[in-house]
């Protein structure tokens, strides 16, 4: 889910005023809640957002031209590990993403809980994001969060299946295993619901090339798995494959 940018925007002579907070708060709420994994900043730090970062969170390029004139550290954090470009990101802030990186903010930097700018979009299920994520310099098979995984893998997981069409061609590897020693393909079918979009998304992986036998940590394959949960698409999509 994208954050509304129209909500982001200070209503006309209430520039920080309490009804502005508010919806921010509220967007911020919503994609907090469709990403589950990830921390979009929370009502305190945007509270206390000051200089760059609030320069980004109100998508004001004057601001942020004066902020990057004077800013000693271009990747300078906020209180859970995040850059400016990181929060850029959150916000599809597309025009300070560009300015970030062009002044030399690290396009491959990895949050408190090892989150890129990459995976934050994928996640998101925010393609335009991605891609410029990805012109931008952002690795696709930069090892990433807690579970050592890739933005490949969570958006499999997620069954966002345009993002990982965008992420196998810009060379995200395809058979990465997790330390939950889950593949791509393994996580759309053990954490998806074996609707279409999952379908679409194990489909997306077969085509290019993913592994279909690599077994998770007990030594079940993903036609195992597949069976197990009923998913009988899926079974056949990777049978089709040459799974055993």
């Amino acid at each position: 889910m994208r954050l509304d940018r129209t909500l982001l925007r200070p209503l006309p002579g209430r520039r920080g005023s309490r009804t502005h907070r508010l919806l921010i708060l509220l967007a911020l709420s919503a994609c907090a809640a469709s990403t589950q994994a990830q921390t979009p900043p929370d009502a305190t730090e945007l509270a206390n957002y000051t200089g760059l970062f609030l320069s980004v969170v109100r998508h004001d390029a004057t601001a942020l031209e004066r902020e990057l004139g004077s800013v000693t550290a271009i990747d300078q954090r906020d209180n859970h590990g995040r850059s400016a470009l990181h929060v850029a990101t959150y916000f599809g802030n597309h025009q300070a993403m560009r300015r970030l990186v062009a002044a030399g903010a690290d396009a491959n930097a990895l949050e408190d809980d090892f989150y890129d700018i990459v995976t934050i979009a994928a996640v998101a299920n925010d393609l335009p994001t991605l891609k410029l994520a990805l012109a931008l310099g952002c690795r696709a098979d930069n090892v990433t969060s807690r579970y050592d995984g890739t933005a490949l893998i969570a958006a499999a997981h997620l069954g966002h299946f345009d993002i990982v069409k965008t992420l196998v061609r810009s060379g995200a590897p395809l058979d990465h295993i997790n330390n939950l020693h889950w593949t791509a393909v393994i996580e759309a079918i053990v954490l998806g619901d074996g609707g279409q979009r999952h379908i679409a998304t194990l489909d997306a992986l077969v085509d290019a090339g993913a592994d279909v036998n690599l077994p998770d940590g007990n030594g079940r394959s993903p036609l195992q798995l597949a069976r197990a949960r009923g998913y009988l698409q899926m079974v056949d999509i990777l049978l089709a494959a040459g799974a055993n």
